[in-house]
This record gives C-alpha cells, sequence and structure tokens, in this order.
C-alpha cells in the first residue's frame, strides 16, 4: 500500500502571518558572532567544523559562505549529504537573531540538486518565511562558487520557539556548567540571548 502525504510539517499554515525583524535586530551587513563557541556549525572551537560566516541581510534574511574542505566529505572527493544539511540548518536556524526567537529545529527538508566538490566555496542564504504562533517557517539554499552560482542544495525548515530552560534541562551538565563558569561561551546580541 502506498502511503499518500498531503501536506507537510513545512508547507506554511493559513494563519501564518509574515516575520517581523525584530527592532533591535542587528543590522544589515553584521557578521554574526558563533552563539557557541563549540557549536559545530558556527562555533570557532570546532576543528573540523564548518565555521561559517553568517552576514545578516535585510528584512528577515541572511547570507554566509561555507569552504568545503576534505574534512567535510562523504563520497570522495564531494561533500557530505548531511553536512551540506547541517550548513543550512545553522542559517536557518539562526534567523532567530533576526526575529528574537530563540529556536530549535523541528523539522529540516533538505533537497540535494548537484554534488559539492571538495574545494568548493557555497554561498548560503536563508529567509524566514512566515510566523505562526511559536513556530518560524524558513527557507534556504546554497549555490556553487557565487551567490548567482548554481543552486546545489535547496531547503524548507520549521523551527519552534523555546525558552533557555530548554538547554539547561537537556543539555550536558558539563557544557552547562562550564558555561555558568564562563558565559562568555555563548554570544549575548543586546538583550537577546541565543541559548548554548
Amino acid at each position: 500500500m502506498v502511503r499518500r502525504v498531503t501536506a507537510y510539517r513545512t508547507d506554511i499554515p493559513t494563519d501564518a502571518v509574515e516575520p517581523t525583524r525584530h527592532p533591535d535586530a542587528p543590522a544589515p551587513g553584521f557578521v554574526l558572532p558563533s552563539h557557541y563557541a563549540s557549536c559545530f556549525g558556527c562555533g570557532p572551537a570546532q576543528p573540523h567544523g564548518l565555521h561559517m560566516r553568517i552576514v545578516v541581510g535585510t528584512g528577515c534574511e541572511l547570507t554566509a559562505t561555507f569552504e568545503v574542505t576534505a574534512d567535510h566529505q562523504g563520497a570522495p572527493g564531494l561533500a557530505h549529504g548531511g553536512l551540506l544539511a547541517s550548513a543550512l540548518d545553522e542559517i536557518l536556524g539562526m534567523l532567530g537573531h533576526l526575529t528574537r526567537m530563540s529556536c530549535v529545529t523541528a523539522r529540516l527538508e533538505t533537497d540535494f540538486r548537484r554534488p559539492v566538490p571538495v574545494g568548493t566555496t557555497l554561498y548560503l542564504s536563508s529567509r524566514a518565511d512566515a510566523v505562526a504562533g511559536r513556530k518560524l517557517y524558513a527557507s534556504g539554499e546554497g549555490h556553487l562558487d557565487a551567490s548567482d552560482g548554481p543552486v546545489a542544495v535547496r531547503a524548507r525548515a520549521l523551527f519552534v520557539q523555546v525558552g533557555l530552560e530548554h538547554f539547561t534541562k537537556n543539555g550536558r551538565s558539563d557544557e552547562i556548567a562550564a558555561i555558568s563558569r564562563d558565559p562568555s561561551l555563548i554570544t549575548h546580541i543586546g538583550d537577546y540571548t541565543v541559548g548554548p
């Protein structure tokens, strides 16, 4: 029996509204700091991490570049698909800096369009598409070697807003204790904290 799916959780519901850029959001051109030093996507403490440089755009949009190295390969000479999904998850999740919603990924749908060779620079973009209550709907894509280069990967995502207790209750106690001792491990932008 074939199971037919008529709707996806990343489909924007009819009661959703256009996202609003928070008045205290970082200005266009601002390079977002790593939200957590040990984050695989943006943290400087990860030697084989993605080390993404994420830049604030206009409205509720972000851009980033990601240098694909031999540490990121799956098949010989090609980026691992799960790693590409991680890069998109990172830039999509950072949209919370613009909407002031501390969110976690609830669903990520990724379409792989072209192989991404080692040595490639992937130009990523993300945008907040809609908000419905605690839900943030977003989409993004990655282009090969230029911001207008061929599309290699696309994604749609659903994020759910959570409080700081989500991280303190579910995170590893050693990591939470380290942050308590050294709060500089997480980033504060204005009065808004993106959780560890």
